[in-house]
């Protein structure tokens, strides 16, 4: 009863903030108190639906997901009614700040709601939408590959993910790609509903359609946006084909022409990651037999120390605290879930949380003691960090500069994990010579430059399914060649339209905007070298931490308390000294692998 009673009033409350106008003129000091109201209503009703989102993602059942569905719903239903009320202010003059949140508030459904979608004005279809979404989430904890078509042997995701990472038998590798891949099937129906549905709530606030509105947060036009990607990745591409060509024969030269073609696209089976997205756990394969090696493996110094998942979160903050950060408040120990429980399913997408926007800070992993695992570490309780940062300001501002700065905080701080970083905290007894640098960068390039088209290419394929450029009929052969195109990889197996692999990837099944992701890889190599810059760092920029480093510190938190209360690009020149997004700083970090690449591949075919 408390909680329906609640729900009423909340709506009640927004419903009269996002009444439409009478007919004399608004006044500045009706914007500035409407924007005080909006922040207060939505607050409360932001923390309920985080709680419930919580508490589905770790106990999913039909309750939890109803639950989470209804408070998403009744979340996303007021950032919609406040952003049509925002509308009534937009010819007046109003001071600057009221303005910023003005305009933040016509995108908060993407920036701030659960759901990443602006609902329908049509309750029904509103409350449809977010069972949808709910569902489709819950259908992704719950997926697992059963063998055989019982229930003996199962895997899920964790399972799936080790055995893609080490085993080196093509057969198995293609019998999990395959197994794993189903999940995204019976979800197909509910995504063609959730689109039709997403574009309707897009097209009330005035954008085209939901791939639009996703690409208006940037503080620029959606087509400017789509512009920018384009020009970041004509940056990049050159080093990217460089590293597929030389994959490429390593591959041919582990598996034989006939399971990994010497030209051409890759299968996608083989190249140590569900969605070959991250190619770091096939180094081993691709690894230089003449180049000088790293000699060490974070995984096995790990488990050296007999090192605990609860131990991975300790080392990363310290990094935080060590920069003159506070440490995470004890309740985080207490209340996040750290590793996959024994009894239930989970999401376990790695994710982190701010459940009441101030200090219940928290982490939702199923956390592995592996070299992977600790930089994840690291990425994620960049997002709390930055979540602590900013949490003074109003709820309006309580995000990322844009929603790339999110993700790029903690892969900052992760590139500083260098061999020097590792001794200084005692994992690593001698550090290796700069003639191992090749090999430390190859790795590097296996996790950051592989990344990138597919970083690319999430939303470049969803915002073609928005704009009615990808219809439902080619939902899968448009993902396929979407990979063809920017990533070079190809399905192992024959694929049609009875599949739908895009739902095998949480951030499609969930709903989470993906070009973000894009946008941190370029991002985090601008605030590490910035960083690196703040330090007087002058060797080379791949050899830099700034571990202890109090200035360098400052220099990041006086960005991070910005949140979104400046546009981004002032917020980049906060830390950077430019407003201008650069791939220069990954080019720089990388040129000399891009050396070696480029004389390995003499005489091989770069593309496919």
């Amino acid at each position: 009863m408390t909680r329906r009673l609640f729900a009423a009033f909340a709506g009640a409350a927004v419903l009269a903030l996002a009444a439409p106008p009478s007919a004399r003129a608004q006044t500045a000091a009706e914007a500035a108190q409407f924007v005080q109201r909006a922040n207060q209503e939505l607050l409360a009703l932001q923390i309920r639906a985080t709680r419930a989102q919580w508490i589905q993602e770790n106990f999913i059942t039909e309750d939890t997901e109803g639950l989470n569905a209804e408070t998403a719903n009744e979340l996303a239903m007021a950032y919609q009614k406040l952003a049509q009320g925002a509308k009534r202010f937009d010819k007046i003059t109003v001071p600057g700040d009221i303005r910023r949140q003005l305009t933040l508030l016509k995108i908060s459904v993407v920036t701030q709601g659960v759901t990443a979608v602006a609902p329908p004005s049509d309750p029904k279809e509103a409350s449809e939408l977010s069972s949808l979404i709910a569902a489709n989430d819950g259908a992704y904890g719950k997926g697992k590959y059963c063998k055989g078509g019982g229930t003996a042997n199962c895997l899920d995701i964790n399972a799936i993910a080790k055995t893609m990472a080490t085993s080196r038998n093509p057969a198995e590798l293609l019998d999990v790609w395959k197994g794993w891949n189903a999940v995204g099937a019976p979800m197909r129906p509910r995504y063609e509903r959730f689109v039709a549905l997403a574009n309707k709530g897009a097209r009330e606030l005035g954008y085209a359609d939901n791939g639009a509105l996703w690409r208006s947060i940037y503080d620029m036009p959606p087509e400017q946006f789509d512009k920018e990607l384009d020009r970041l990745w004509g940056q990049l591409q050159p080093l990217y084909k460089s590293l597929h060509a030389y994959v490429r024969r390593k591959l041919n030269e582990q598996y034989g022409s006939s399971v990994a073609p010497a030209t051409g696209m890759i299968p996608g089976h083989l190249l140590g990651n569900i969605w070959a997205q991250d190619w770091q756990n096939i180094f081993p394969i691709v690894a230089s037999k003449t180049a000088p090696s790293a000699g060490f493996d974070v995984t096995e110094l790990l488990k050296k120390k007999n090192t605990q998942p609860t131990d991975m979160f300790k080392i990363a903050e310290r990094f935080f605290v060590s920069l003159g950060m506070q440490p995470l408040p004890e309740t985080f120990w207490h209340r996040s879930l750290l590793t996959k429980p024994r009894d239930r399913d989970v999401v376990c997408h790695a994710s982190a949380w701010s459940m009441d926007y101030k200090n219940d800070l928290r982490i939702k992993m199923c956390t592995e003691v592996t070299g992977e695992d600790l930089l994840v570490v690291h990425h994620e309780e960049g997002h709390l960090y930055y979540d602590r940062a900013y949490n003074p300001l109003p709820l309006l501002y309580q995000t990322g500069a844009n929603d790339g700065f999110h993700e790029a905080i903690g892969d900052a701080i992760a590139l500083a994990v260098t061999p020097e970083y590792l001794k200084t905290i005692g994992l690593l007894d001698v550090v290796p010579g700069t003639a191992a640098d090749t090999m430390l960068l190859l790795q590097k390039a296996l996790e950051k430059v592989a990344f990138l088209p597919f970083g690319l290419l999430v939303d470049r394929w969803r915002w073609g399914v928005f704009s009615g450029a990808i219809k439902p009929s080619e939902y899968n052969k448009a993902w396929w060649d979407l990979r063809a195109k920017y990533q070079g990889v190809a399905p192992p197996v024959a694929r049609s339209e009875k599949d739908f692999d895009p739902g095998a990837k949480y951030h499609v099944a969930g709903n989470v905007p993906y070009a973000r992701y894009f946008l941190a890889a370029v991002l985090q190599v601008q605030f590490y070298r910035a960083m690196c810059r703040e330090v007087g760092w002058t060797g080379p920029l791949h050899r830099c931490t700034f571990y202890g480093n109090k200035k360098a510190g400052a220099k990041l938190e006086r960005m991070l308390k910005l949140g979104a209360s400046k546009p981004w690009p002032d917020a980049l020149f906060e830390i950077t000294g430019s407003r201008e997004l650069d791939a220069g700083p990954m080019l720089e970090y990388f040129a000399p692998l891009k050396v070696w690449l480029d004389q390995q591949n003499k005489g091989q075919t770069l593309g496919w």
